[in-house]
């Protein structure tokens, strides 16, 4: 899953005038073992490259979907709280 949370209400708003988030939840594999990893980077729009670049990533795996859902939802709360309120999936 991946969802890109922004400020902006207007889908319409220049991205040079957004800041973003991307998390993402997937499945992996580590050392032959199936591992659940929350990633989130903050995404902002450079003048210079004229797109958006990514300048902050974290990272984390679990060993179960469970927990690596839990830590999507708190991240996703948390970004909110922080008015990142309007999602790419219309979740909110």
């Amino acid at each position: 899953m991946q969802e890109v949370l922004s400020k902006a209400a207007d889908p319409k708003t220049p991205p040079r005038d957004q800041e973003f988030y991307e998390l993402n939840l997937y499945d992996s594999d580590s050392a032959g073992e199936r591992v659940y990893c929350m990633r989130e980077a903050r995404a902002r729009w450079d003048d210079e490259s004229k797109q958006a670049i990514r300048d902050e990533e974290h990272f984390e795996q679990f060993l179960t979907l469970e927990e690596a859902e839990k830590r999507y939802a708190e991240r996703r709360l948390a970004l909110a709280e922080e008015g990142f309120i309007y999602s790419d999936m219309d979740l909110f």
